[in-house]
């Protein structure tokens, strides 16, 4: 059994929450390539007029399938910190390179506050338009005269060549307030410069769906979401915003990769999940006193569950976390678990983790269903 207690401090949190809203470094960097900023400008403007297209409600063409998964930790300032993971048909991308889009849209707008990423983007799509309106006078003019959109993100990427069988996958983040949300999220092959494929067009897909931000501030007992990881491999060092923006799913001394699918191997790496855990109690030295258990059930289609097996408790209070340890500074927990398969025959399972504050008597608990095979 491999058990693993890290602490968040308040340091890492504006890391992330930093490369959160400094969301378009392509438009902000100065480019010695004038050239390529007037490119990036115009994918941009064709990025946003599809968004614009699919929230009038009308039929927009879609060339490329893709599906996205999406997690939700405390950022800083009451925001909540949405890390995704957006997947591609390698079948239906032809380019190296994809414009990606996104933009969220409060369903209740007077709960929502914009970031600074969406005034740039805002400004940087004001610049590149091409109308019949007088252009504004400066960038700031133009961004006023943008919706106010609760985020707005974009980034230019380099496809990684997937293992075989397996889609494209991209990473990034946003962070916003608590909430409903329709998000938008437009991904855009790169203008093609041979006359040849400029004659076909860049392949476009668009994805529109109802997110649900939780409010995870509060004195509530509650967690992040809980992530199943494939790998969890250490960094040397802290992360910088820019590196967190391609890599949002860093967490504390550890380069998180998400799991592909919720079907693990008996042969494999286990089962490795990670959580945090927040809004805790405290006692006279502000340390904590939590108790994490994990139980296993396994699931029939004819039967009900049945109790299967369960490790030992974890313990984060004073005497095993760091003398430095310290709630009211803003310190988090962050949980690891990860469970060797081989002893778990093949089929269907629900891990329950049951998270005990004993300092406030407050009860919470999550659940992983997953499947195991040869």
């Amino acid at each position: 059994m491999h058990i693993r207690r890290w602490v968040l401090t308040p340091l890492a949190f504006a890391i992330l929450a930093s490369a959160a809203v400094s969301y378009a470094p392509a438009l902000a960097q100065q480019k010695k390539d004038q050239k390529l900023d007037k490119i990036q400008q115009q994918e941009l403007q064709a990025a946003y007029k599809m968004a614009d297209a699919a929230a009038a409600g009308q039929q927009v063409p879609t060339d490329i399938g893709m599906s996205m998964r999406t997690d939700f930790l405390k950022a800083q300032n009451g925001l909540t910190f949405v890390p995704f993971v957006l997947s591609l048909d390698p079948a239906q991308v032809s380019a190296k390179t994809v414009t990606l889009y996104l933009r969220l849209v409060a369903r209740t707008p007077a709960g929502a506050a914009a970031p600074v990423a969406g005034a740039a983007v805002a400004v940087a799509v004001a610049g590149a338009a091409k109308s019949e309106a007088a252009p504004a006078k400066n960038p700031q003019d133009a961004a006023a005269k943008a919706p106010d959109y609760a985020f707005q993100g974009v980034h230019f990427v380099e496809l990684k060549a997937p293992p075989a069988g397996e889609p494209y996958r991209l990473s990034r983040a946003f962070s916003v307030t608590a909430g409903d949300y329709d998000l938008y999220i437009v991904v855009r092959e790169r203008a093609a410069t041979e006359a040849k494929s400029k004659a076909a067009g860049p392949k476009v897909g668009i994805l529109k769906q109802l997110i649900t931000v939780p409010n995870l501030w509060g004195t509530d007992l509650t967690t992040s979401s809980i992530i199943l990881a494939d790998e969890v491999k250490p960094i040397e060092k802290p992360p910088t915003a820019e590196q967190i923006a391609e890599q949002p799913y860093t967490l504390g001394n550890s380069l998180v990769t998400p799991a592909a699918s919720t079907k693990l191997s008996k042969t494999g790496g286990g089962l490795n999940v990670l959580f945090l855990i927040y809004n805790t109690g405290q006692d006279g030295d502000r340390k904590p006193d939590i108790a994490v258990e994990y139980l296993f059930y396994q699931r029939f289609a004819d039967k009900p569950e049945k109790y299967f097996n369960k490790t030992n408790p974890q313990t984060f209070n004073a005497a095993t976390l760091p003398p430095q340890f310290d709630i009211a500074a803003g310190h988090n927990l962050l949980a690891n678990q990860n469970v060797p398969l081989a002893s778990f025959p093949e089929g269907e399972y629900r891990l329950e983790i049951k998270i005990s504050d004993k300092l406030s008597g407050k009860i919470v608990t999550r659940n992983v269903m997953f499947s195991v095979a040869a």
